[in-house]
């Protein structure tokens, strides 16, 4: 079957009419409305029923959308497997949230280059959501994140305990620094200080505030094992008394993610944590 009329209904699919699919394809929506009657032709059935609204798939193309996504997919794939040099023979994709690319995507890729030297690896940064999106849709084997989504399908196993403990800088306690460490951290920081507390600083972004506060002074949350290195110099200090937060690291991948290799993957991502030395930031 012609991938492009695949391509085209999941267009039409996921903007609603068959003008936005148009604009989107960059064509007309005459060759829109050609390629879904080619396309309903092939299938003996109606895919879509067009009214003021817009398109909605009959039940025949709910049941054809799994198909055409597989389909398009399958063929991404093929196309991405082709361009491999000879010496590579299969491919992975896996992506960290923004605030875990260092050190940790540094360390897990080191692990897999090592123990599987004869892969293709392909490399996402995002935020959480939109690496549990990409990984939804299949575009992503698997992905690291400090805070889980526990969605249909897919499995979430945790690889490290961690915690967000309260330090200051032992030349200069002041001031004290915000960092957004996600909304479960924030709902659990006010559960314990009810009244706002007041931040001269607010990053969204721990390793900047920890540059700040070695550079400047300061106080604030950071990750246990981002610090350690900075308490055991001196630089730093615990806060006594100060609550402490969890704040653990977890994997998530398709339970339906059916490549070999997918298991070494993970385990290549628990040995990293072996190494704690590049901890910096």
């Amino acid at each position: 079957m012609d991938i492009v009329l695949a391509k085209t209904f999941l267009e039409i699919m996921s903007t609603g009419t068959f003008m936005e699919a148009a604009r989107k394809l960059n064509i007309t929506q005459t060759a829109v409305t050609t390629r879904v009657k080619n396309l309903e032709n092939q299938l003996n059935c109606k895919l879509f029923v067009r009214n003021r609204s817009g398109a909605q798939l009959t039940r025949e193309g709910e049941v054809f959308s799994t198909y055409a996504l597989t389909l398009v997919q399958t063929w991404q794939k093929a196309q991405a497997q082709l361009k491999f040099p000879m010496n590579l023979t299969e491919s992975i994709h896996i992506g960290a949230d923004i605030t875990l690319w260092n050190p940790i995507m540094v360390e897990w890729l080191e692990q897999i280059t090592q123990a599987l030297p004869n892969i293709n690896i392909h490399v996402e940064i995002d935020h959480t959501e939109g690496l549990v999106k990409q990984l939804k849709a299949n575009k992503l084997d698997a992905v690291v994140v400090h805070q889980p989504n526990y969605f249909s399908g897919l499995v979430v196993e945790q690889v490290v305990e961690e915690k967000l403990v309260h330090v200051r800088s032992t030349t200069s306690a002041s001031p004290y620094l915000l960092i957004d460490w996600g909304s479960e951290f924030k709902s659990q920081l006010e559960a314990v200080f009810p009244l706002s507390r007041q931040a001269t600083l607010s990053f969204n972004l721990g390793p900047l505030a920890l540059k700040y506060i070695l550079k400047k002074g300061g106080n604030g949350y950071f990750r246990t094992r981002v610090i350690e290195q900075h308490i055991n110099s001196g630089q730093l200090e615990r806060v006594t008394g100060s609550p402490e937060f969890a704040y653990p690291i977890f994997v998530i991948y398709r339970a339906d993610n059916n490549k070999e290799i997918l298991p070494r993957i993970i385990t290549c991502l628990n040995q990293s944590f072996n190494n704690t030395s590049s901890w910096e930031i």
